[in-house]
């Protein structure tokens, strides 16, 4: 047969070869194969932090299931899991789980401690970032592997018995270092509240060289402490003791200030030396209407000694007549205790009315001078109307001394007002029942320190209630106080370490105090300039 001629042959439809097909697939199958691996290896670096965590999550959670099936009676995400808040499991769970870290450690089992740490640190991420309530989704993983690593804490050995024994001594040295941390804040709160300004130091200074310079005030003082009004029982007669010059005169300027007939009443007050002429200095310079002022030094009271006074006894077995510089410091607890001497102080008055120095008064306080106390000797505003106000709160009555004389459930009540008979006082020599609780006292066992739980003591069953108006408390630590019960009261007292004339003292309650400070008077002014 013969061919045809080349341009009017079929064409042939060439064809790929199988080699090529087979290249093509295998470079697809590569190419996602690429893909796969860049993809899983980004991953793997993204959480390369988290690997080790979520290794050990995997183990966890393995564990949890297994331990769930073969321990129900240990599972505690099933006991916790009943309580209707999440975040209040995972906050249990984290506390055990807190106390397990610590036992770890001290079996040097760092693994375990890592795992619960790790969990412990993501449970408070995530607790503090809930902005809503915690899901079942969100809590469920942390619950789970906390319970398993709790449960991993017992397997291993920290049973029940060394779980209590090791919290048991962690729990003392905390109570202890809590105990002293009270004891310190307390400590420095008392000393910040007594410590005054400087710009009132300044004003003793200039008070000083007045007394020092200016004879006319050494002989009106003089003729003041003579005077026949003071020992006058037909008087209204109030007694302070302190060596803060402001505050008193704060006491004095609003007493007379509210009073009926401010030229009856004679006011009793007892400083250190170091305030003395000051003290004199300013109270002759200045008008208080007309009233009398005598101005003592607890110095001068040398029947006030080791041999008659368990409390000078004290403080002389701390020290503080080793040295001269001390003196002062030994003067100025003291005062705090010369409420207990009262009828020695004054022995020719029949009635008192005791006032501390961080008071201001409101009202007219003559009536109190006629109330009918009913034989006894002190006239208080009584503080029980809370629990802790009782005297178990204040006493320590595991000492027999104390429970066999004393109710644990009486009332307590507050120095700052008071009206003391002394007649009655003598009657029932107060100051002697106040000695023998001291002696009794001296190892610091029935009370830790302060003057009001011997007061409690010394005029236990001796105390008549007042009326809550005559004396509202707490204006130096209580924000919170009623306003109406501040306008209709006579006296408030501005108890606590936020004493007004500090920068501490409450903003609300100042205006208070400064109504009655005199700080126009020249001498502050230049001295809160200067």
């Amino acid at each position: 047969m013969r061919r045809r001629a080349a341009d009017y042959r079929r064409r042939v439809r060439r064809r790929l070869s199988i080699w090529i097909w087979l290249f093509l697939v295998l470079f697809a199958v590569a190419g996602c194969v690429l893909i796969y691996l860049q993809h899983n290896f980004h991953d793997q670096d993204h959480n390369q932090d988290q690997g080790q965590d979520r290794l050990e999550q995997h183990v966890l959670d393995r564990n949890a299931r297994s331990i769930q099936v073969t321990r129900n009676k240990l599972n505690l995400t099933k006991e916790i899991g009943s309580a209707n808040s999440y975040a209040r499991q995972l906050l249990e769970q984290m506390t055990l789980a807190k106390a397990y870290v610590v036992i770890a450690k001290e079996h040097n089992n760092l693994h375990l401690a890592w795992q619960l740490s790790s969990k412990i640190r993501n449970t408070q991420s995530l607790l503090s970032k809930a902005a809503d309530p915690i899901t079942q989704e969100e809590a469920e993983p942390l619950i789970i592997s906390l319970s398993s690593l709790i449960l991993k804490s017992q397997d291993a050995h920290y049973d029940l018995a060394t779980t209590m024994m090791t919290m048991k001594s962690h729990i003392q040295a905390l109570e202890a270092r809590a105990n002293a941390a009270m004891v310190q804040s307390a400590y420095f709160g008392n000393l910040a509240a007594e410590s005054l300004p400087k710009n009132l130091h300044c004003v003793n200074v200039k008070l000083l060289a007045d007394w020092i310079t200016n004879r006319r005030i050494k002989e009106l003082a003089d003729e003041n402490n003579n005077s026949p009004r003071l020992s006058d029982n037909n008087l209204y007669h109030f007694c302070l003791f302190s060596d803060n010059l402001v505050a008193v005169s704060a006491v004095i300027n609003s007493t007379v200030s509210n009073a009926d007939h401010p030229k009856q009443l004679v006011f009793h007050i007892v400083t250190n030396g170091a305030n003395y002429a000051a003290m004199q200095a300013w109270f002759v310079a200045n008008d208080f209407k007309g009233s009398m002022i005598e101005i003592q030094k607890v110095e001068d009271f040398t029947w006030l000694n080791a041999s008659y006074s368990p409390v000078v006894k004290s403080f002389k077995k701390l020290g503080f007549f080793d040295l001269e510089n001390d003196l002062n410091q030994k003067y100025e607890s003291l005062l705090n205790h010369l409420r207990f001497y009262i009828p020695e102080i004054y022995p020719h008055l029949e009635k008192v009315v005791f006032l501390d120095d961080d008071v201001i008064v409101q009202k007219d306080l003559t009536p109190l001078f006629s109330l009918d106390l009913h034989g006894n000797v002190n006239g208080a505003v009584e503080t029980c109307l809370e629990a802790h106000h009782r005297l178990y709160k204040y006493l320590n009555f595991s000492n027999p001394v104390l429970s066999s004389r004393i109710d644990p459930q009486g009332c307590g009540w507050a120095f700052g007002l008071n009206v003391f008979d002394l007649v009655a006082w003598r009657n029932a020599n107060v100051t002697g029942l106040y000695h023998y609780w001291e002696e009794q006292n001296a190892d610091g066992k029935l009370w830790k320190s302060g003057t009001l739980p011997a007061g409690l003591l010394s005029f236990y069953g001796l105390t008549e209630p007042l009326d809550r108006r005559w004396h509202v408390l707490g204006l130096g630590f209580d924000v919170n106080i009623d306003s109406r019960l501040i306008e209709t009261a006579a006296v408030v007292h501005f108890n606590g370490n936020m004493k007004p004339w500090l920068k501490i003292g409450i903003g609300r309650y100042k205006p208070l105090w400064q109504r009655y400070a005199n700080t126009a008077h020249p001498y502050i002014l230049a001295c809160a300039t200067s």
